[in-house]
């Protein structure tokens, strides 16, 4: 008996959205010292979330 696949189209790829929000992350952090990127992270609510956790 063989299986018949259902073909579907994607409506929200996941992998493809972390990578773009990664990569520019990436670029916004790339020259930021240290205390820039405490700020950058606390204004994102970033680092409030994970201390709440």
């Amino acid at each position: 008996m063989k299986t018949k696949s259902k073909k579907w189209k994607k409506t929200f790829d996941a992998v493809k959205s972390m990578r773009e929000i990664r990569d520019k992350i990436s670029l916004e952090i790339a020259d930021m010292n240290f205390k820039e990127l405490k700020a950058y992270f606390k204004q994102s609510g970033t680092l409030e979330s994970q201390k709440t956790k």
